[in-house]
């Protein structure tokens, strides 16, 4: 039976049976979306189409089974955990070096109704449960494979030995899989040690000695939204006049200065924003977070365990809604732009906004980074590479003495311009 799934008058499928009861086990479909069968008259909600609450497959019941914590992944050969090659689309034992295709994840990646699923979290709704310790140094929310009760801490590396708590959250629906190596993000970071400025000459030497690298899923929330916005403001318009005034000769003179004639203004004007992206955790500095960006995300692949064998990854500590407020912060000068295209004129003031959003949705993903640390004159210093691009960012020491030269170098060369200036 081929089944076509339609949400928001947009098809999705065909899909089979099994395939729906996938994607309703992992949050990318609604019970209350619209599903047809061939030969069906109408459409009619998922939750009703015959044989889905049917005996379950074993595959079904293995993948029920290991619900509350990650996947492992058996080699045939040696019995070992294989783990995801970054860039093969392939998974590798690290024991005897098997090599097998990743599975392939099945599914599409749905936006999900904001409104809908915050109701469905606050009313005590499940979507998975999580196995994960909060580390006592820096307050990250690592999350941990099946029976582990120590480690280190992937952000700041403080040893943990404690039981984890389980925590109900949203799943990821998608994810952006690992394409940089461990040995290219190391060359990248060398790269992006060389062209600091202002930089201590021994930096280079220090930053060979780099601690432990870790592969890291980052959290991340996605949003679209349609925007109304009243708003009231003025209109400037410019025009000049001639002034007279006095030059350092004692001459009578003229100038034309520019001034502004100001008219009342207001309206209202639509934006639609599309992925905006927002990072789920404040684990690690927001501005360098924020720095890895761009990201390919017409690249999301459906959420598969898979990918995130042999690395790990962090639970989000900022929910759907503190979410959406940073969102909203994000789209406030987009949506200033538009509104001074609206005023017009020459120059604009806005003096009173007010901003609706509707039709807004969310994607829940994960986005892969190398994070690691050098150490430099007995301090520690951060730093991330996105494992898509090499873009690399993080923390980096100043030499002071270089800036200080250069300031007075900087002055140097002002005071020599205005001497020069004022011999002619």
């Amino acid at each position: 039976m081929q089944i076509t799934i339609n949400r928001d008058g947009e098809n999705f499928g065909p899909y089979s049976l099994e395939e729906v009861r996938d994607l309703l086990a992992n949050g990318t479909l609604k019970e209350t979306d619209l599903a047809y069968t061939e030969g069906s008259e109408n459409w009619t909600p998922v939750s009703t189409l015959p044989g889905l609450q049917g005996p379950e497959t074993p595959e079904a019941k293995s993948a029920q089974s290991k619900e509350g914590g990650p996947t492992t992944f058996p080699c045939a050969g040696c019995g070992g955990d294989l783990i995801y090659s970054p860039g093969a689309a392939k998974m590798e034992c690290p024991y005897c070096g098997a090599k097998v295709e990743c599975p392939t994840p099945t599914g599409e990646v749905l936006e999900h109704d904001f409104e809908s699923q915050l109701a469905s979290l606050e009313s005590g709704a499940a979507t998975t449960v999580v196995a994960e310790v909060t580390c006592d140094a820096c307050g990250a929310e690592n999350q941990l494979d099946p029976n582990q009760t120590s480690g280190d801490c992937a952000f700041c590396g403080t040893p943990f030995v404690q039981q984890p708590k389980e925590a109900n959250v949203i799943k990821p629906q998608a994810l952006l899989p690992f394409a940089v190596t461990r040995d290219e993000s190391i060359g990248h970071f060398r790269e992006w040690i060389n062209g600091l400025w202002f930089a201590p000459n021994k930096l280079k030497h220090f930053a060979r000695d780099i601690q432990k690298l870790k592969g890291l899923y980052l959290p991340h929330w996605t949003y679209d939204s349609d925007t109304t916005t009243d708003y009231m403001g003025q209109r400037g318009e410019a025009y000049y006049v001639s002034v007279s005034y006095t030059d350092s000769e004692g001459n009578s003179r003229t100038r034309q200065e520019r001034r502004i004639r100001w008219y009342p203004a207001s309206g209202r004007v639509w934006v639609k924003f599309d992925d905006i992206l927002v990072p789920a955790s404040d684990t690690l500095p927001r501005e360098y977070v924020d720095e890895l960006e761009p990201w390919d995300l017409p690249a999301l692949t459906p959420y598969e365990n898979a990918f995130l064998s042999g690395f790990q990854s962090e639970s989000y500590t900022v929910d759907l809604r503190g979410g959406f407020d940073i969102a909203k912060i994000k789209m406030e000068p987009e949506i200033e732009e538009k509104i001074r295209w609206d005023i017009g004129g020459d120059e604009q003031r806005i003096h009173h906004k007010t901003t609706y959003y509707s039709d807004i949705t969310f994607k829940y993903i994960l986005l892969p980074v190398w994070i690691s640390a050098y150490r430099f004159k007995d301090k520690t210093y951060q730093f991330l590479v996105n494992a898509r691009t090499g873009e690399v960012q993080g923390e980096r020491p100043w030499s002071w003495i270089k800036i200080t030269l250069a300031a007075l170098a900087g002055a140097a060369l002002i005071g020599t311009i205005i001497y020069y200036a004022n011999q002619q």
